[in-house]
């Protein structure tokens, strides 16, 4: 990213804070400090004042914080907390905002410590995150970058599945492949499941061997220049029955449809809706146990979420993933997931890997 895009990204914070009437505010979650500065390493802070950005870091990132942050630096030979502290007090802050969800107890006491009665510390949750809900061309490009590099590991991984192979050889073949595409690492760990453990959501991989006459579901993400992706496919080992072919056309279907419901204006539970419709008309929307997608970026899951009870409306320029899944306990699982860009219009489908039952 331009320099000049982390400067518009603060100072449209500043402009809520001072919306907000807090006098500056303190950010120290990883993603949303990279989301701030560009930093990309370990230990940073970030004090933001209406008018003025003060990034804080150790001796070891000197040379790196003054590569990649735009505003200025300030390296603490000590923890960084006691010197952003003392960097508010010589701004007279009365009122300071900080990251609830990413701000440790110990934390919060050590800025309280510091600041004093005089100083209020409040919570705003969410403030950076909802801004990161849209994304600009650039993180959309990255973020299509990453998806294709997840896309082209699979295809390449595809070709060594054999029986006999461990779920946990497939998922180290995927994150090999990945990173010798060009990924700094998985976005998430990834999720191999073969035959009846393919009914677990969330499987990890494990010593299972895949054996022929199994589904295997693969669900993988790659994590390039900062930027998340996600799929998931599924995959055969042999000849697939009836019963194996039918669920994956009714969960192709629902995701298919969940997908063309998808544009600016339409509400997230909407879209989770359509895809339940769907399943249920197959008799199968009990076995769908979990929502139909989630946000990604900077992060393998960001807001919105795409569910039932959730009331947010899709915008253009919001990355999120299509999802539906169907669970069937001492038989199999089957989940069809693709990246997702929404438009005006519609949306565009970033992930280019076929969607069929591929079969090996």
């Amino acid at each position: 990213m331009a320099d000049n895009e982390f400067e518009a990204r603060r100072a449209s914070v500043a402009e809520e804070l001072v919306a907000r009437k807090l006098d500056a505010l303190a950010v120290g979650g990883g993603p949303n400090l990279r989301y701030l500065t560009g930093f990309t390493g370990s230990n940073g802070l970030l004090l933001l004042t209406p008018d003025d950005a003060v990034f804080f870091t150790d001796p070891r990132y000197r040379i790196q914080s003054a590569q990649e942050v735009s505003c200025r630096v300030q390296v603490s030979t000590g923890p960084l907390l006691p010197d952003l502290a003392s960097a508010a007090g010589r701004r007279k802050v009365r009122r300071l905002g900080f990251e609830p969800g990413r701000t440790s107890y110990e934390a919060y006491q050590t800025l309280q410590a510091k600041l004093g009665l005089k100083v209020a510390l409040e919570p705003v949750p969410g403030l950076i995150e909802r801004q990161r809900m849209l994304k600009s061309p650039a993180e959309i490009e990255a973020i299509r970058t990453s998806v294709v590099t997840n896309s082209k590991a699979f295809e390449q991984a595809l070709a060594r599945i054999r029986p006999g192979m461990s779920e946990s050889d497939l998922a180290a073949e995927l994150e090999y492949r990945m990173r010798r595409l060009g990924a700094e690492k998985p976005a998430f760990e990834t999720i191999v499941a073969s035959g009846v453990r393919a009914a677990l959501p969330h499987a990890q991989p494990t010593s299972a061997v895949i054996r022929n006459g199994e589904l295997v579901l693969v669900d993988m993400g790659a994590m390039r220049d900062g930027y998340a992706s996600d799929m998931t496919r599924m995959v055969f080992l042999g000849r697939p029955g009836h019963k194996v072919r039918s669920i994956h056309n009714a969960v192709l279907e629902a995701q298919l449809a969940a997908i063309d419901s998808v544009r600016a204006g339409v509400t997230t539970a909407h879209v989770h809706r359509v895809a339940r419709r769907v399943l249920k008309a197959h008799g199968l929307d009990r076995a769908f146990v979990h929502s139909t997608g989630h946000g990604l970026g900077l992060e393998i899951h960001e807001p919105p979420r795409i569910g039932k009870r959730d009331k947010s409306r899709l915008e253009a320029g919001m990355t999120v993933t299509i999802e539906p899944g169907v669970y069937l306990e001492g038989f199999c699982g089957m989940r069809i997931e693709d990246t997702i860009v929404v438009t005006t219009a519609g949306c565009q489908v970033l992930t280019p890997t076929s969607k069929q039952l591929r079969v090996l």
